[in-house]
């Protein structure tokens, strides 16, 4: 994947999508936390809030604004000739940390007046950026499709910790594979990979057939701190397991060397239990 360099006078996005077929399992801290990693590294970053419904970038940041992806295409279907994406975004800063949100509708009416190509083209038009994150809602909708179609990277993300989950998970995947994304492409990824749980994460890459790129730990409190203060991670508890391993994920992105070793694949009897209940 080609990546581009920090301050580059000519800018090629790379698309990122954050996505999952199940809502609440942390895409929007995910997309907002590689976000601000990849701006921390120097690099020119926008976070597109198009969860168009039930958006929370805004809400987790605690910032307000009127400017939407929804006034964009407005003015864009009104005055292509004058439209300027730039007037759509917002700044996230502190610290010396920025990066830009385009967010997501005030109202869910809004929503359901959505032009999957007009969407597109807003954020094909973000192209001044390093990189383009995407913050997904949890279906396989015209406008998703056509953002994973656009996207460098699918950040498929899951919470594997009970058989319909992992039925949920798999079933996702497999639809993502059947829609001819190339599995190089897809990039699994864990989240809470270390709480308690009856399923182990290696029998879920043997049934993907498909390692995890990342896993994400479990950390509550460290994410309570992150929502209650409105900052990424990095600076609401920059010491946490959770806040290292989103480190370690934009390291992933940046060409930096990981520093977690992967896992080997062992085998286990729920494997086989699994397989049966799929109809292997």
């Amino acid at each position: 994947m080609a990546v581009a360099t920090p301050h580059s006078i000519e800018r090629s996005s790379v698309i990122i999508s954050v996505f999952s077929t199940t809502p609440g399992i942390g895409k929007t801290i995910t997309a907002i936390n590689l976000s601000a990693g990849l701006a921390h590294e120097g690099y020119k970053v926008c976070l597109c809030d198009l969860d168009l419904q039930f958006g929370d970038v805004l809400n987790y940041l605690k910032l307000s604004s009127t400017k939407t992806v929804a006034g964009a295409q407005r003015e864009l279907l009104d005055h292509p000739e004058k439209f300027r994406v730039r007037d759509f975004l917002i700044d996230y800063e502190h610290e010396g940390l920025t990066f830009s949100i385009l967010p997501a509708p005030l109202y869910v009416f809004d929503a359901y007046q959505t032009d999957v190509e007009l969407v597109t083209d807003i954020v094909t038009r973000l192209n001044f950026y390093d990189f383009v994150i995407l913050d997904l809602n949890s279906m396989f909708s015209a406008l998703n499709l056509a953002m994973l179609d656009i996207s460098a990277v699918i950040n498929y993300i899951g919470v594997i910790d009970f058989l319909p989950a992992l039925k949920n998970y798999k079933i996702g995947y497999d639809t993502l594979i059947r829609f001819e994304y190339e599995e190089s492409k897809i990039r699994l990824i864990e989240n809470r990979a270390d709480s308690q749980k009856l399923i182990d994460g290696r029998d879920v890459e043997k049934l993907l057939g498909e390692p995890f790129y990342h896993r994400l730990p479990n950390d509550y409190p460290s994410v309570n701190k992150s929502i209650n203060s409105g900052q990424p991670l990095m600076f609401a508890a920059p010491d946490s397991k959770l806040t290292k391993s989103f480190d370690e994920l934009v390291g992933l992105y940046t060409n930096r060397q990981p520093t977690i070793a992967p896992e080997e694949a062992t085998g286990g009897g729920f494997l086989s239990k699994v397989k049966g209940w799929f109809g292997f």
